[in-house]
């Protein structure tokens, strides 16, 4: 039988396929080989956003073709798209804590900056992660909450425009057994009407640190449980990233510690509709890692995850879970953290890594490795710091998220 279609219902097809996307994005999306980088200035310049190309086959590999100024202090921090990636957030940690990013193309169809609009984010300071769910909403972590030493607090905000809706709080001081403190992950399984949040480190690295991550109503912002995901209450492992899985993956959370170097799992619980216990599912230490930070899952079942110290990316099968079975170990350099993911223009799987956690000693190297995926074997480094006097952030895609679950 032979499918007829007019030239109206094929472009409207063609629409509705383009805009159609899931709740973790499809990593089938084209994506050109430039990105956009979040960065900070050496030199007492303005912090901000650039585009750089990170094909190693082509000739204008580690060439930054546009930049956006974004301020003296801002410190961009995350790169984040929303659900129908038609818009590109970029969260900070100093100046007005989040900002929406305007992009287009050139005469050559190259991705360019244009400009950033600041958004309002009321008494909350110190701006994390962003999650946009299917409703409308998105969802973001302030470590530094109104700005007490045991603060932090989740703003709720339209995503149509941009408005602060709620701010959730719960002090420590309130409830010690469930709360709310220097949250930095988040993660949402909308299906079951569920978030949580990681308790990380106070803003200025020294004055607390965290060791659990809360679990709340997505709905009703009621906290449901306040997890402990260390080797005891005075183990200050700083949980900074957590995943709930969903979809068709295994129905876990999991969480990185920054601090403690490993990787924890929770089973959900049907009958409780909450996890059961955290429990260490990789020991770093085994290997000689410690900051265990970013988590991404790709469409086949494959964990990774990147530990600043010393600079790798390790590659898991996380098909049967609870067990965690390591495929490979990808060398970057220190302070990996960020991934995005694509094809060279040659047809190699790679994955670009962002070495550079908060100018930390020893985890600043400044660098994007680019690492092929299969071979292990690293086919360009660009050398932020020494060529531009800036420090990558984050990564993102030019043409929508480069990853198919990150958070």
């Amino acid at each position: 039988m032979k499918l007829k279609f007019s030239p109206l219902s094929l472009i409207f097809i063609l629409i509705t396929l383009c805009n159609c996307q899931n709740d973790d994005h499809n990593s089938e999306l084209p994506h050109d080989t430039a990105f956009y980088i979040d960065y900070r200035s050496l030199n007492g310049l303005p912090d901000g956003i650039a585009v750089i190309e990170l094909d190693p086959e082509a000739p204008n590999f580690g060439s930054i073709s546009s930049k956006l100024e974004l301020g003296v202090g801002v410190l961009p921090h995350h790169l984040y798209y929303n659900q129908s990636a038609n818009k590109l957030y970029s969260t900070a940690l100093g100046g007005s804590y989040l900002y929406q990013i305007k992009t287009e193309k050139d005469k050559n169809g190259q991705p360019k900056l244009v400009n950033a609009t600041p958004i309002d984010t009321g008494e909350n300071t110190v701006g994390e992660n962003l999650f946009f769910t299917n409703d409308g909403r998105y969802l973001m972590t302030f470590m530094g909450g109104a700005g007490g030493p045991k603060d932090g607090s989740i703003g709720v905000f339209n995503a149509n425009t941009n408005q602060l809706i709620k701010t959730i709080k719960a002090p420590i001081q309130t409830n010690p057994n469930q709360f709310i403190m220097y949250p930095h992950g988040i993660s949402v399984n909308e299906e079951k009407g569920i978030m949580m949040v990681t308790s990380t480190i106070h803003p200025d690295l020294t004055t607390g640190m965290g060791n659990t991550c809360t679990l709340l109503d997505l709905n009703t912002y009621e906290l449901k449980e306040t997890y402990l995901v260390a080797d005891s209450p005075t183990d200050m492992s700083s949980p900074v990233e957590v995943l709930l899985l969903r979809g068709k993956f295994p129905q876990y959370a999991l969480a990185t510690t920054m601090l403690g170097g490993d990787i924890w799992i929770a089973p959900y619980n049907a009958t409780t509709k909450k996890y059961d216990a955290f429990t260490k599912l990789f020991d770093g230490s085994t290997l000689g890692l410690g900051w265990a930070l970013e988590m991404y899952i790709d469409d086949n079942s494959r964990l990774y995850v990147s530990f600043a110290d010393p600079g790798k990316v390790l590659v898991f099968d996380i098909s049967n879970l609870p067990q965690l079975k390591l495929l490979k170990t990808l060398t970057a350099d220190k302070g990996a953290h960020h991934m995005v993911f694509f094809k060279t223009k040659k047809g190699k799987e790679v994955v670009a890594v962002q070495n550079n956690l908060l100018n930390i000693p020893n985890l600043n190297s400044g660098t994007i490795s680019v690492i092929e995926i299969e071979t292990g074997k690293t086919l360009g480094t660009v050398d932020l710091r020494g060529k531009y006097g800036i420090l990558p952030e984050s990564i993102e895609g030019t043409n929508g998220p480069s990853s198919y679950m990150h958070h």
